[in-house]
Formats: C-alpha cells, structure tokens, sequence
C-alpha cells in the first residue's frame, strides 16, 4: 500500500494536519477554560464550532468535491486553514481572544471540502481490492493520533502558550500543502459544470444515494449509530466518577485505553481484513460495542470497565473502515464526494441530537439506563445491515452457480 504514490503522500499530509489539529483543540480548550474561569457555554461553543460544520457544510462540501479538481481543492483548504491560523493570531496578539472560535470553525469548514477530494484521489488511483486496508491504515493513524494528541496538545499550550500553539498549528497545514502539491497534476475530467448548476448536482447526489438501497440501508444504520454516539459521548466523565468512583482525572487513562485498542484493531483489519466483506464487518463491530457500552454503563470494576473499552476500541476500526469501504465500493466516481456528503451529516447530525438530549437524559435516568439504551440502538444499527449481508452473499452464489 505504501508503495503507492497516492496512499504515501496523503498519509504524510494527514499525519502534519492532526498534528496541527490536536495542538490546536487542546491549546484553544484549555486557553478558553482558563481565561473563562470553566465557564461551561465558551467551553461548549468550541464543540460547535468543531462540530457543527460537519453537519452544515457535508453535503456542500461534497458536491464541491465533485466539480473541482481534487488536489488543486486540498492544497487550497490547507493553505486557506493556514492563513486563518495567522489573521487569529495576529488578533490574539491585539488581545481578543475570541478570534480563536473562529479558526476552529474556519479549519473544520474547509475540512469538509478537503476530506471528499482525498476520498476521490484514493476512487481514482487505488485498486479496489486495497480500500480496506488503506481505510485500516488511515483508521489506525487516526487512533494513533486519539492516544498521542492530547499529550502533544497539552504540553505545547502548557510549555509554549495559545501564540506559539496557533503558530504551530499554521506551520503544519502549510507543510501539509507543501507535501500535497508533490502528487501528480490532476486528472483531466469531463466536467459537466456547464450544463449543471450547483444546485442540479446537490440534488443528483441526493438521488443517487435514495435510489441505491445499499446507500439507504447504510444511511439508515449511520443515523441510528450517531444517535447511539451521541448520546453517551458527554457521559463517560460519569462512569469515571459515579461508577468507578475516581476523580475525573482518571478519565484520560480510560481514553488512553480505548485509544489504544482502536489502534490494535485498525492494524488487525488492516492485517486480516481482507477475508471480511465491509458490511459484514459494519454489522459485527456495531453488534459487540452495542453489548460492550451497555457493559460499561453497568460495571463498578476498574478492570472490567477498561477490558470493554478494550473490546469497543476494537470493534471502532470495523465501524468506520467498513463504512468507508462500502461508500467506496458502491458510489461511481463522480458521485463518491456527494455520497460522502449526504451520509455524513445523518451521523452527525444525530449524534449531535444525541449530545444535546445526553444530559437531560442522564438526569431522569441512571447512568446505566442511558449507556443500555445506547447499546440498544447500536444493535438496531447493526441489524439493520443483515438484509445487504443476505442481498450480497445470494448475488455472491447466483453469481458462482452461473460460472
């Protein structure tokens, strides 16, 4: 895998932009909980400024992706990411320090317009056969980055301070545009920009993936599987206090964990993977997690908790590489960005839901109440798969007995 060009470069660019992420995330949360005294709505309104783009500007992004050259569009969301970073911190210098939302919302804005391009770079240039392994490869480097990042993202901020942390964060999109603009010069497309509007191509994306029941069923399972993210994403801080009984500072050392498990399952996939279909893996990794986060609700042992982060950090490599590579396998070229763009946000947009009401939840009920209710729709999500495994294996015999 490495030995391609493409899968090479990229993963090079991607491993300077978390960087410049993770720095970024933790200097301004720590930075704006010290200059707010905690206050809770400046500290929240870093998740939105994080999140909400994601949801907004998915789909736009993605019909975008569709029109544009795909390289030429990453060099300019880094490069653009980049600039943002220094008008905030020449702001920040004047002092006023609420420029620092906006470069959160600027980076994840440009985000949604620089992660569909890559996912079309990879369509065009990467034998299908290799698509799990390089989403195995990606997922494993983003789990990396989940156990490492904090660490790195506290220590500049606390060492450096929030001028030389944004900095940073300039000087690795920058690197990431440099490194990006070494990949070969874009592919000639027939672009029919001409004849269709924006809006014409917003909706043909739309279409295509309601009229493909595989695209359906995976957007039907995505918003069940955000709602079931979100709604105990804000709560873990409770299973460290209320059912462990520990301070809230041990809650790193059960992220580290799960971190780290993610990352040992990515390499597997990415390892063995290639025996399992990605709806198969889909349905098998939300079907363990939806007993392992009903488990973690209920356990009071240390040690039984984190041997079931152990098992869901595992099982999340098979969620997002199996939805990767199913987008991947099922969406034709041209419509791989819009795709993308469409089922993004029924994730996001329900795991937002779901963090909205975790709280009210968590009031009327008991912490192991709302984690089962969680697993519950993990497992729906996860059922919901079971047509397309029996569709794909039948096509898969008809397919043998014809030969």
């Amino acid at each position: 895998m490495l030995n391609n060009r493409f899968v090479r470069t990229i993963i090079l660019s991607r491993i300077l932009l978390q960087l410049g992420i993770w720095i970024r995330n933790f200097a301004i949360l720590l930075y704006v909980s010290d200059v707010t005294h905690n206050d809770p709505l400046y500290v929240s309104l870093i998740s939105v400024a994080e999140f909400a783009p994601i949801f907004m500007f998915s789909v736009i992004g993605g019909t975008f992706a569709d029109r544009w050259q795909p390289k030429r569009t990453m060099v300019w969301c880094d490069v653009l990411s980049a600039i943002s970073a220094l008008v905030v911190l020449l702001v920040l210098l004047q002092g006023s320090w609420y420029a620092l939302f906006f470069t959160t919302l600027a980076s994840a804005i440009l985000s949604q317009f620089s992660q569909p391009s890559a996912m079309k770079l990879f369509k065009q240039h990467i034998p299908e056969a290799q698509l799990q392994s390089v989403m195995a490869m990606f997922q494993s480097l983003m789990a990396v980055f989940m156990v490492i990042g904090p660490m790195i993202g506290t220590y500049v901020y606390q060492r450096f301070g929030i001028e030389v942390s944004v900095a940073v964060m300039g000087v690795m999109f920058v690197g990431s545009s440099l490194i990006l603009l070494t990949l070969p010069r874009d592919e000639q497309q027939s672009m029919n920009a001409e004849s269709q509007s924006f809006m014409e191509e917003l909706k043909a994306g739309v279409r295509y993936v309601w009229n493909k029941r595989i695209l359906r069923t995976l957007g039907a399972s995505f918003a069940v599987s955000g709602l079931a993210s979100g709604v105990i994403q804000p709560l873990m801080i409770y299973v460290t206090m209320d059912n462990l009984g520990h301070d809230k500072s041990f809650l790193q050392w059960l992220l580290m964990v799960h971190g780290a498990a993610m990352l040992v399952g990515g390499s597997l996939i990415m390892t063995f993977g290639k025996r399992l279909k990605p709806q198969t893996l889909l349905a098998v990794g939300l079907f363990f997690i939806s007993f392992g986060t009903v488990g973690i609700g209920w356990s009071t042992s240390v040690v039984l908790t984190m041997l079931l982060l152990v098992l869901n950090g595992l099982c999340y490599p098979c969620i997002h590489i199996g939805i990767q590579t199913m987008i991947y396998q099922n969406t034709e070229g041209p419509f791989i960005g819009r795709v993308g763009g469409v089922l993004t946000p029924m994730f996001m947009g329900m795991m937002v839901i779901g963090m909205s009401f975790s709280g009210v939840w968590k009031s009327m009920f008991s912490t192991f109440i709302v984690y089962a209710g969680s697993g519950i729709l993990f497992l729906i999500g996860s059922l919901l798969l079971v047509p397309v495994i029996i569709e794909k294996r039948s096509v898969k015999l008809t397919s043998s007995e014809r030969i």
